[in-house]
């Protein structure tokens, strides 16, 4: 069995601006650094034997908080990416005029992208690489730091979900928390799924 767990980076300074990020990268905030030190906390009494980490700085970095009191390698890979959104990265939401991008978030099927990548293939090149991870690390534990679509249509490729329900909720919150238990490569079970109990402190202190 492979346990494999799933998250997304911190907060980061886009973030907090309202930009779109995808392939483009921006820095942890302290919140986000925050995040990453209660998830590290979090996973203290998990066995992990392997972290695979999207390269862009803002999920390395958490990926480096999180690993920090574990004597291990981070592997990146590059098809653990954000989406690229193509002319919109960079952008406020507010700033964005396409018809597409109201597309893009509300009937996710009809998305066609000019400039960005398709979900197609993102999709594709997501399972590439989870698929190499589910064959080669048999009775691992696996955690992958990534983004929040990344995360979002692991999930959802679990779920079977239907493109046109890609953004069904829950949302996916800096440093959420998911875990799957893979059987073979057709049985697994999500047991965990985005959660954010670990942030709760943040929470009561913003309240």
């Amino acid at each position: 069995m492979i346990k494999l767990f799933l998250t997304r980076h911190g907060q980061t300074q886009w973030n907090e601006e309202g930009r779109l990020q995808g392939s483009k990268d921006s820095n942890l905030t302290s919140l986000g650094i925050k995040q990453a030190e209660l998830l590290k906390e979090r996973l203290a009494d998990e066995r992990i034997d392997i972290i695979y980490s999207s390269p862009l700085i803002r999920a390395y970095k958490t990926a480096e908080v999180i690993s920090s009191n574990r004597d291990l390698d981070i592997i990146t890979d590059k098809n653990f990416k954000e989406i690229n959104f193509g002319d919109w990265e960079g952008l406020k939401h507010d700033e964005i005029t396409s018809p597409q991008y109201e597309i893009f978030w509300n009937k996710p099927h009809l998305y066609k992208p000019s400039t960005g990548e398709s979900f197609k293939d993102f999709k594709k090149r997501i399972l590439s690489s989870l698929n190499n991870i589910i064959k080669n690390h048999d009775n691992k534990n696996v955690l992958i730091v990534a983004h929040a679509v990344v995360v979002k249509q692991i999930l959802n490729y679990f779920e079977n979900r239907p493109l046109e329900k890609f953004w069904d909720p829950p949302f996916m919150h800096s440093t959420n928390l998911s875990l799957i238990e893979i059987e073979d490569e057709n049985v697994a079970e999500i047991k965990l799924y985005a959660d954010t109990s670990h942030l709760e402190t943040l929470k009561a202190a913003n309240s």
